[in-house]
């Protein structure tokens, strides 16, 4: 900031100086009840928060602009601060006013940023709010993320050529809201483009704080450990690196949210199911295309949480679903046996429903954010976990009494707030009237004084009446001139000697007495006391919570597990879910499968199931035909979810589930583009289609909806039928394939590769149309009956007819712009194909059989022969 001349005011410099150690943030400066901003900060926060801009002199020949925000509303204007992408940092008033001699003394006490924040208006409930730090370097990539109000801190690495791949792709699944980027990185930019690209805001460290610093050093220091062996980070150390660089930014950030991030772990990616952004927007788990409700999403559907932390635990889950199959056992066991106990389950979410958020709650007050009423909810959700342990101990399911035996009620947490805090505390602990009678002998004290003082002074008006005859004599009080006794001007002449003159109004005189002054002095005296003594008492409180927080994180942990299983359960109940049966197997087989969104979607029809077989033997490779709007995409993604539900250790939408464990599931499915990114359509579906064969493996699930369609009929057609082919050929591949297409050519693959087929989806024939019957059977089809749909889709009945007789031209060759030509017979509309077969052998044998008289035997031969024909005598490729 610019400013002319030499002399400033103290309080300008003050300013000056806070703004200086954290030039990259809106620096919001206390003065009494306003937090201010000053020069390039209020032009800003005045544009952004629509703030009236005015000045400030500071200064001789000095003024700046400034706006500002009242103190007690600061978190709704730090919300939207956040959300437009800027940091705050918060210069607060550390010492009383009352109290200071000159200048009072302020400092920055924490700085406002979207991944540090733990108060519950900057916050979303449901969803976890990811502080996340990238260590690049030359043989691989560090990653670790913590959310700061819940306690979570986590660690990984990535190694090898596709380690850069690999740790935005799983930057994209986290989705944090802050990411933390070393600022002496040589590739800096490139990685800063990479890292907005996720969504992220991007913080950068500053390097001159950490010359000479050792991370591992500065990790052991925050965690209290003499190794990282026990962390299993001994062998990562660009893992330890990005975990240092979050206590780093914490310190310098939101100190006090420090000692709540104690539990550190490694993460295993080997453990989880591979989703990268392609599939999780394709399978519309997190949200609809293109941006739509949230009821059309996965988590929209199976999200009947009962808890805020719960709704976040199943978002996790859904976004890593287990590779290991025991975990994945031990969850489905717990579901299964909640789903066949419904007194237990309905007893356990009526319990969860009463515990409020558990895990913030015990973050905000680790934190030094948390009042009195966060206080008692914490002991109202510590309450209640004794009666979800007892049920949970006459479970049979493993993993359901495991998480009970993990709940600590911590009885003398909670029976020490509730001797100390009253039922209903104020807000704020400053306020006064939250710690109980009887309590503290000192504080009972104060208050007895205090209330025989307001009583004397209650009395007082009456007796003064009483004693000078004055009817109108009123006893009062205000913050400036504290108690005093009015008289009004008619009657000052009654107004006996020993009162004291104290003000005077136009119509009245305010006196005091000695006594009265007395009185007063007890009243004041006492309350600032009683304030300062319970405020103490709070402070107490809150750092025995912070003593107990491990324990707290281990129970929220356990009762948000329950909340998630129990929620999986219910779900199961109600929308007939069966119990997956999960193997490491390479089949994956589905019995009347059902798209869990759809089918909740749906009004006055019923969803039309399909079964699925995928195996490695002879049903890798499933091409699947038919007419747009038929359930092609429905089909492939339905199929997704169940394997992906399945190996989050849910029930699914299926009669029978049979699933071997995948590794990953990759979509190619619908056309968008990225023009920010200056990609078009057609190159955004080859960059998912190259990720597709870049990084998928034998035991893969593969979804792929259209490929080629964006650009000419030749180059899509053989796009396509590569792509197709390297799925099926490469060793290196092999994965379990859907493949729907509109090129019908690819039929062929299904009739000559051993591991393909062949399927279409069934519609029915109607004169000029068509009813789409939503089946998936056996076969393949040559037609699309695009027409058709146009026209249900409500393109004039011009433009439909002009259609059909340039598709009747282009059929028979003719020129399309010929007026003369006559539409086609409405009895088989044929869209247009390739590679069109005309007087077609096994037709003309068909045509000379004599069906009515022909044995069994002789119809058989005959089947064999036309088969034979239509392969040409060609064996099936492997």
């Amino acid at each position: 900031m610019k400013v002319s001349g030499q002399t400033l005011t103290p309080m300008f410099k003050q300013y000056l100086q806070a703004k200086q150690e954290y030039p990259d943030a809106l620096l919001l400066f206390r003065l009494g009840d306003f937090y201010e901003l000053f020069g390039e900060d209020a032009k800003t926060a005045s544009r952004v928060l629509e703030l009236t801009l005015t000045g400030r002199e500071i200064g001789k020949g000095n003024r700046v602009p400034m706006c500002g925000v009242p103190h007690h509303a600061v978190e709704k204007y730090l919300a939207r601060l956040l959300a437009a992408g800027y940091r705050a940092a918060i210069c607060e008033q550390v010492e009383d006013p009352a109290l200071a001699k000159g200048l009072v003394r302020r400092q920055v006490v924490r700085v406002v940023t979207p991944g540090t924040v733990v108060e519950d208006e900057l916050l979303p409930a449901t969803q976890a709010n990811y502080l996340a730090s990238l260590a690049p370097g030359h043989q691989g990539v560090g990653l670790a993320w913590a959310e700061v109000s819940t306690g979570e801190f986590v660690a990984t690495e990535f190694e090898g050529g596709e380690a850069t791949q690999e740790a935005l792709a799983e930057m994209a699944r986290l989705g944090p809201s802050e990411c933390l980027l070393p600022g002496w990185l040589e590739e800096l930019d490139p990685w800063r483009g990479r890292v907005e690209g996720t969504g992220a805001s991007v913080a950068l460290l500053d390097g001159a704080r950490y010359v000479g610093e050792d991370p591992g050093d500065r990790l052991q220091q925050h965690l209290g450990v003499a190794s990282l062996q026990g962390f299993g980070l001994g062998d990562a150390p660009l893992a330890v690196e990005a975990a240092a660089n979050v206590v780093r930014y914490l310190e310098f950030a939101h100190p006090e949210a420090l000692g709540h991030l104690k539990r550190l772990r490694r993460y295993s990616r080997t453990a989880y199911m591979r989703l990268d952004s392609a599939a999780l927007r394709n399978l519309e788990i997190f949200a609809s295309l293109p941006g739509g409700r949230r009821e059309f999403t996965l988590i929209g559907v199976l999200d009947r949480t009962c808890t805020p932390m719960g709704a976040r635990l199943l978002r996790e889950w859904l976004s890593r679903p287990l590779m290991e199959l025991a975990g994945i056992e031990r969850r489905l066991e717990a579901v299964a046996e909640l789903a066949g106990r419904a007194g237990v389950r309905e007893q356990l979410r009526q319990t969860l429903r009463q515990l409020g958020d558990l895990e913030r709650l015990c973050g905000r007050l680790c934190a030094g954010k948390g009042g009195p009423r966060d206080v008692v909810a914490l002991r109202f959700a510590l309450e209640r976990t004794p009666a979800i342990k007892e049920l949970l101990a006459g479970c049979e399911a493993p993993l359901l009494r495991g998480l009970g035996e993990q709940m600590e009620p911590l009885q003398d947490l909670t029976d020490s707030v509730a001797r100390a805090l009253v039922e209903s505390p104020p807000v704020s602990p400053n306020e006064g009237g939250l710690v109980r009678d009887g309590y503290s002998r000192e504080l009972d004290t104060l208050r007895t004084t205090s209330r025989d003082a307001k009583q004397w002074i209650a009395n007082l008006e009456a007796r003064e009446r009483e004693r000078t005859r004055i009817k109108s004599l009123k006893v009062g009080y205000n913050q400036v001139f504290g108690y005093y006794v009015e008289i009004s001007k008619a009657n000052l002449d009654l107004a006996p000697p020993e009162y004291i003159r104290k003000q005077t109004l136009s119509n009245a005189e305010r006196f005091y007495t000695p006594e009265l002054k007395e009185r007063e002095a007890q009243v004041l005296g006492a309350e600032d006391k009683i304030r300062a003594l319970e405020y103490e008492i709070f402070c107490q409180l809150r750092e025995q919570v912070r003593q107990h927080a491990e324990q707290m994180q281990t129970t929220a942990a356990a009762l948000a597990a329950i909340d998630v299983l129990a929620n999986l359960a219910e779900l199961a109940v109600e929308n007939d879910y069966c119990r997956p049966q999960v193997n490491e197997g390479a089949e994956v087989t589905i019995g009347a499968g059902r798209h869990p969104v759809i089918e909740k979607a749906l009004t006055g029809r019923r969803f039309v199931p399909n079964d699925t077989l995928l195996n490695d033997a002879d049903r890798q490779l499933l091409i699947i035909t038919g007419p747009n709007m038929a359930g092609k995409s429905t089909y492939l993604r339905q199929v997704g979810l169940i394997v992906l539900m399945a190996q989050v250790g849910s029930f699914v939408p299926a009669k029978q589930a049979t699933i071997g464990i995948v590794d990953s599931i990759f979509t190619r499915v619908g056309a968008h583009d990225e023009l920010a990114t200056g990609q078009s359509t057609f190159m955004v579906e080859m960059t998912e289609t190259a990720n597709i064969l870049n990084n998928a493996t034998p035991r893969s699930l593969v979804l792929i909806d259209e490929i080629g369609r964006g650009t000419s009929t030749y180059d899509g057609l053989s796009i396509a039928w590569a792509v197709a082919e390297a799925l099926y050929e490469d060793p290196q591949l092999r994965a379990k394939t859907l493949f729907a297409t509109h090129y019908h050519q690819l039929n062929y693959l299904g009739d000559t590769l051993e591991r393909a087929k062949n399927l279409r989806v069934a519609v029915k024939e109607e004169e000029d149309g068509v009813v789409f019957l939503y089946r998936i059977v056996e076969g393949g089809t040559d037609r699309s009956y695009g027409i058709q749909v146009a026209k249900l889709a409500g393109l004039p009945a011009e433009v439909v007819e002009r259609a059909k007789r340039v598709l009747w031209g282009l059929e028979k060759e003719k020129p399309v712009g010929d007026p003369t030509a006559p539409p086609p017979p409405p009895s088989r509309p044929v869209q247009l194909t390739l590679f069109q077969i005309e007087g077609s052998p096994v037709l003309e044998e068909l045509r000379k059989a004599d069906a009515e008289n022909m044995t069994p035997l002789e119809a058989l031969n005959l089947l064999h022969r036309l088969k034979g024909m239509l392969d040409g005598g060609r064996p099936k490729r492997r």
